[in-house]
């Protein structure tokens, strides 16, 4: 069967717990589907060009089409309101006008060959039924919307810059750091909803390139004031620039026409330096044009950009082609413009998923007329809930043993922590100099910290560790070997952690301390900003203090047991997995993703053991989960002493359309695993998907009674009616509280259920699960087990590449027989959190 037209669990009901709040989501209503029928026909045209090029060919083929309105998906797919008048196969020609040419200024064939071929008849009657819960999915009513995805881009696609589902308008556009500029998109999509369709409509912004003059642009790449200032370009900026513009589409006119190009490099001389011959003579590219053009260059000092057949143009004639994205990683100073830019409060964005709904200008769109559906130009308003908080338990000899969150924020005053760890052998590796971080700022930082510490519980009887400088530039493992060897020595016992003190945020040196640390010596770590040495605030020790004990095997607080039935009152294991992948556009390089499992191996759920594997890119199944799964079931045993009876598995990462392929997979290798523990073991399982990745938004109506300090939901607002599947068993949950801008809430979809969970106890559990988090006092987005996943994927990523974890070359090619294996010492313990 097609993974896609697979159905999964039924919704058992919808939930009734929680008090009940009115939202808004970001979904438009289509009001009415009148048509019974889309016509779809397969396009070849000869020859292939570009979708762009494919779109204005078949705007000229429509006055063919007597009148038909088709819409068409640049590639392939063409779908029709009627039939075309010239019956289920046709071949007709198409000239264009003269001047038509692709981006790079090449003069395109002016006729084209254009076969039409009528691929099937789609019955949208089929599609009513399946919202209404009467049919599963089929092939016929994946294409139906399809098809309806097609016309709603349609005419945007001819009138907006596209990328995928996303349209992007420079109405509003703001300026970033170093030549760029953040545009504003809107993602639209068709989406069925239990007896509606849907148009999911939200706002995504990217970087383009700053359109104007070539030369404005170099100004601003290499941070100058003014093009006088370019007038001596290093190679260090020439090498930055070069990497920038390399690709870039630029046009310039001369005399009187106008050409396309896309730069390939720059020269390595300036335009008065860089010569070429002519009839035979040397001539330099500033004298060609002033004899040729009669054009007096300004700026002769600088480089040439190279075109298609070594071609030089002077910068200062080009022009940068408007609408190009910009697909390198933006630096610090973008990212934080970027991100003002989009950390819109929920009033505003809403603002501005309307001004889009008049930018799409559905009610004015005349292949939506001729298909004969209506679109509402009114948000969604639906139904949601905020469940009840859970109570949280720290140790009786608290001031505040029990109590109840609010807003999903709480900290550690008057608590002590559940379990307290012992910290007796430890050191204090500093990487940077005495004269940066003198011995008495660190010894009165550990002072606090240690204070701190025992204040929440934990047990510290050595208050003064060894303290090492290190150098952060080189020699790490033998400085982190040293500091082990120094701890070891100091308190006469195995070392426990290595407490690292950091010059910067930058990953490498990070990376390479967990990669240490972890795989070669074996000791847990904690890693302080430099910064904080200066200044030791007991919030922040006091966050500290509570990885510190996790890692070395304590408990902080533990929900309320009767509040986790399904947990508490039979042996029950919470697993969940994550894979990362190879950054786009290097699947093919043979780079290598990464999967993690964690497992619950405590009968609260707060402690978790972890597995890794690396694996062929791009891959969402995991290869050994049979053995993974083995692995955590033993240690929930030699944990607990009892074999789970009950597991609840979550997932990560992955889309509608592997759903079937992934559950699958899960599905086979728990039993498996459980098969080979015991013939007759068989607990029963619940497979549920978590996606952060989607475009659903939800925003209070009343902000004052039903709004947090940000005008946000509140933590636990759970939505499972009107904008979920038509009949499939899924939910969104906003569990966290929010910081800035809009939450985006979790969307859990069960796939597959022998634990019998009704809405409420599934969500409710679900929700007070993100309380158990460890490495912090706050509710987090999405359960532990896969945020803990997530957490270990990414340190085995620098496990794998160390100080040189950002080359983009380190994984390519790498099995798991190479990578490098977490050490014993600390399998038993949240090395992780």
């Amino acid at each position: 069967m097609d993974s896609s037209i697979a159905e999964f669990v039924r919704r058992p009901d919808l939930g009734r717990v929680g008090h009940s709040i009115k939202v808004r989501t970001n979904y438009f209503e289509i009001t009415d589907l009148p048509f019974p029928k889309i016509y779809h026909y397969d396009i070849v045209i000869i020859p292939e060009v570009s979708p762009t090029s494919n779109r204005r060919i078949i705007q000229e083929a429509e006055n063919s089409f007597s009148g038909v309105k088709a819409v068409f998906d640049g590639r392939r797919n063409v779908y029709a309101v009627r039939p075309f008048p010239f019956g289920d196969a046709h071949n007709l020609e198409v000239t264009m006008p003269e001047n038509d040419m692709n981006n790079v200024g090449i003069m395109l064939p002016r006729v084209y060959k254009v076969i039409i071929r009528k691929v099937a008849e789609i019955d949208m009657r089929e599609i009513n039924r399946f919202l209404n819960g009467d049919c599963s999915i089929s092939s016929n009513i994946l294409t139906g919307i399809m098809a309806l995805n097609v016309l709603i881009h349609h005419k945007p696609s001819k009138e907006h810059i596209k990328v995928g589902r996303i349209f992007y308008t420079n109405q509003g556009s703001q300026l970033l750091d170093g030549g760029m500029e953040v545009w504003q998109g809107y993602f639209q999509s068709i989406r069925p909803k239990p007896r509606k369709m849907m148009i999911n409509i939200d706002l995504h912004a990217t970087a383009f390139y700053e359109r104007g003059s070539l030369i404005q642009l170099v100004v601003r790449i290499l941070g100058k004031s003014t093009v006088e200032d370019l007038w001596r370009i290093q190679e260090r900026d020439r090498t930055k620039l070069e990497k920038c513009l390399k690709n870039l589409k630029i046009f310039v006119v001369l005399r009187f026409s106008r050409h396309r190009f896309r730069i390939s490099k720059l020269t390595n001389t300036s335009a008065s330096s860089t010569t070429f011959e002519v009839n035979g003579q040397q001539i330099d590219i500033a004298t060609y044009f002033f004899s040729t053009y009669g054009r007096r260059l300004q700026y002769p000092f600088l480089p040439c950009v190279v075109v298609r057949n070594e071609t030089y143009l002077p910068i200062e004639i080009c022009n940068v082609v408007e609408g190009q994205r910009y697909m390198r990683k933006l630096n610090e100073r973008q990212m934080a413009d970027m991100i003002e830019f989009t950390c819109q409060p929920p009033q505003i964005r809403t603002n501005t998923i309307n001004q889009g709904i008049e930018i799409l200008n559905y009610r004015q769109n005349e292949y939506i007329y001729q298909f004969g559906f209506q679109i509402s130009n009114d948000m969604v308003i639906t139904q949601a809930r905020v469940l009840p908080t859970p109570t949280l338990y720290y140790h009786p000899a608290s001031k505040e043993d029990t109590f109840i969150p609010k807003d999903g924020l709480w900290n550690l005053k008057n608590k002590k922590v559940a379990t307290g760890a012992t910290l007796g052998s430890w050191a204090c590796a500093v990487f940077g100099s005495e004269r940066d971080y003198p011995i008495g700022t660190i010894q009165n930082f550990i002072r606090e910290l240690v204070n701190t510490c025992q204040v929440a519980g934990m047990n510290i009887p050595n208050r003064n560790p060894p303290i090492q400088h290190c150098n952060p530039q080189g020699g790490i493992e033998n400085s982190l070997k040293q500091v082990w060897v120094r701890a070891g020595n100091s308190a006469k016992s195995n070392p426990q952690l290595i407490l690292c003190i950091l010059p910067n945020t930058g990953a490498p040196l990070y990376a390479e301390i967990k990669r240490v640390c972890d795989t070669v010596i074996g000791v847990a770590t904690q890693c302080i900003q430099g910064k904080h040495m200066f200044s030791a605030k007991k919030q922040y020790c006091a966050n500290v203090c509570l990885k510190i004990n996790v890692k070395l095997g304590g408990m902080n607080s533990f929900i309320d047991p009767s509040q986790m039935p399904f947990i508490t009152q039979r042996p029950t294991i919470i697993m969940g997995a994550s894979v990362i992948h190879p950054a786009p556009g290097e699947q093919n390089t043979g780079r290598s993703s990464i999967a993690a499992v964690t497992a619950s191996v405590d009968a609260k759920a707060f402690r978790y053991f972890a597995a890794i594997r690396i694996q062929h890119g791009k891959q969402v199944v995991i290869d050994d989960l049979a053995e993974i799964i083995k692995e955590l079931l033993k240690a929930f045993y030699q944990t607990c002493g009892r074999k789970p009876e009950r597991i609840l598995f979550y997932r990560d990462g992955i889309s509608e359309n592997q759903f079937l392929i992934v559950r699958e997979n899960v599905i086979k290798a728990i039993n498996a695993a459980c098969k080979s523990l015991d013939e007759k073991y068989k607990p029963t399982i619940t497979f549920v998907v978590v996606q952060k990745r989607h475009h659903t938004r939800f925003f209070p109506i009343d902000t004052r009674r039903d709004g947090d300090r940000t005008g946000n939901c509140p933590s636990g607002t759970v939505v499972d009616t009107t904008v979920v599947h038509p009949f499939e068993f899924d939910f969104y949950l906003l569990s966290h509280p929010s910081l800035q801008g809009i939450s985006r809430p979790a969307h859990y979809h069960v796939l597959y259920d022998e634990n019998g969970f009704n809405a409420d106890s599934l969500q409710t559990l679900t929700y007070n699960l993100c309380y158990n988090f460890a490495r912090c006092t706050r509710a987090v987005s999405i359960v532990p087990p896969v945020y803990y996943a997530r957490l270990v994927c990414r340190r085995a990523r620098f496990h794998v590449s160390g100080e040189n974890w950002s080359n983009r070359d380190t994984l390519e090619g790498i099995g798991s027989a190479s990578y490098a294996v977490v050490k014993s010492e600390l399998l038993n313990f949240m090395y992780f959190a």
